[in-house]
């Protein structure tokens, strides 16, 4: 009866997924966010009720479910093309422009240099809209370009006018996809090497927590929540190919593999540079191998391009930060409550180095898991990204502490995605940060507040934890 009860949940699960994929799209010229917000919080709510049922469940049966929960969610997730994202349309023509043999630095998508390699499922011709010859793009997804020419250009891409902003492993993913698949195959190529790099983390997840007395239950934490489904499969985010390498180094860092892990460490940067921010967990001891292992990793992959492009591998990362607020101060939804304006970036910098130390400094070296988790959880609440795929970063450290209470913080940026309002991040956000504050201070019990200050240097304490001169 628990299995059977866990399985009709998922089932139930991938039926909503599988729904939201095919009857929304965000992207429509008249959308209505409502049925999706609805329909997404339905699956947090499956999601919530499956991982509480398989609490009751015993033995060889929580892996074949947390397996195949993980599987059939990501294959209802492929039943539609992207709907909350164009990213992966970007991805595919990086991986187009190289197998042409050029550097996806060197132009823009728009170039008139790069007209001989557009599919028609990217680039499609405009159509005329009346007897005087009239043309435009219709479709959705697709923006017009004006390139001072008869036609416009059609495109499913976004920025069209700017070069790629992805690093050099993310770039070699993406080739390494059209390799295989060729250019007119359309979107389901990503969403199964997504589909399949949710998987094997999945695995990678039940693994390690097998190996390290870690109940394989928490699995199910990454496994079957929506944000994967949906950001990691349906919208092919490559993030997901950051998660993979994060995992592995803090494996092999754990077990004291620190070269391997630093180099797991700098692939995984050199997919997105977000995960920086895991690397302070893992420098508690020996940290300088897995730093100097990480750096020369990260510049080796660059190397190619550089040498095509030169200071062009910068692409658009400049022009992003500008675009998302973070050199004026304005993204920092939180920190701007109490540092308006520029003076924000001054208090996110010190709040983020500040948490990175103490990251370091209370990091259990041998189960860094619970550091990343404050570390990547922490940096989240602070940059309050509009992106909600950044916090799938966060979820294997969530399954391997077993926090639950930080599912807040992804379940707050997906809200601030489907309703785009500053008061709606600022109210989402702080109810994350509440969540996690209260059930956090409940689950350290009583005297953890005098169990802590005892720990500082310095400060000795009574017999009743009170502070002594």
């Amino acid at each position: 009866m628990r299995i059977a009860i866990v399985s009709a949940l998922l089932v139930i699960s991938a039926a909503v997924t599988a729904g939201l994929v095919v009857a929304f799209d965000l992207f429509r010229p008249h959308r209505d966010t409502v049925p999706l917000l609805v329909g997404t919080l339905v699956l947090w709510l499956l999601f919530a009720a499956a991982v509480l049922a398989l609490r009751k469940v015993r033995g060889k049966a929580v892996v074949v479910l947390v397996l195949a929960g993980s599987v059939v969610l990501g294959g209802a997730a492929m039943a539609g093309p992207p709907n909350t994202s164009t990213d992966s349309a970007r991805y595919a023509w990086d991986g187009i422009v190289q197998n042409a043999g050029i550097s996806p630095y060197a132009y823009t998508p728009a170039d008139d240099r790069l007209d001989g390699l557009r599919p028609d499922w990217l680039f499609p011709a405009p159509v005329a809209v009346d007897a005087d010859g009239g043309v435009k793009c219709v479709g959705e997804r697709i923006e017009t370009v004006d390139r001072g020419e008869t036609l416009p250009l059609c495109s499913a891409l976004n920025r069209t006018r700017v070069p790629t902003i992805y690093p050099p492993a993310a770039e070699i993913y993406f080739a390494a996809v059209r390799a295989v698949v060729g250019a007119e195959a359309g979107y389901w190529p990503l969403q199964l090497t997504g589909l399949l790099l949710s998987v094997g983390i999945t695995g990678m997840l039940l693994v390690g927590m097998r190996r390290r007395g870690i109940d394989q239950r928490y699995a199910a934490l990454w496994a079957w929540c929506p944000l994967v489904a949906t950001e990691g499969i349906t919208n092919s985010h490559v993030d997901l190919l950051g998660v993979a390498f994060v995992l592995a180094a803090v494996f092999w860092v754990s077990s004291a593999r620190y070269v391997r892990g630093g180099i797991l460490l700098g692939m995984a940067i050199g997919v997105k540079l977000i995960p920086a921010i895991a690397a302070p967990a893992m420098l508690r001891r020996q940290g300088w191998k897995v730093v100097v292992a990480a750096a020369l990793t990260f510049l080796l992959l660059y190397v190619p391009y550089v040498l095509a492009t030169g200071i062009g591998v910068l692409g658009y990362l400049p022009g992003y930060l500008t675009e998302e607020g973070y050199e004026d101060g304005s993204r920092f939804a939180l920190v701007s409550l109490i540092a308006p304006g520029s003076s924000a970036i001054v208090v996110a910098a010190i709040l983020l180095a500040g948490l990175a130390a103490f990251t370091i400094w209370k990091t259990d070296p041998d189960r860094p898991w619970l550091g990343q988790l404050v570390m990547i959880g922490g940096t989240l609440l602070v940059l309050s990204p509009r992106y909600p795929w950044y916090a799938l970063l966060l979820l294997p450290f969530i399954a391997l502490s077993g926090r639950w209470e930080w599912l807040a913080i992804p379940l707050a940026l997906t809200v601030r995605l489907l309703v785009p309002s500053l008061t709606v991040t600022r109210v989402s956000l702080a109810v994350a940060l509440l969540i996690i504050v209260v059930v956090s201070v409940r689950r350290a019990g009583p005297g953890a507040w005098g169990r802590w200050r005892a720990a500082l240097p310095g400060v000795k304490t009574g017999p009743q934890g009170d502070q002594r001169s």
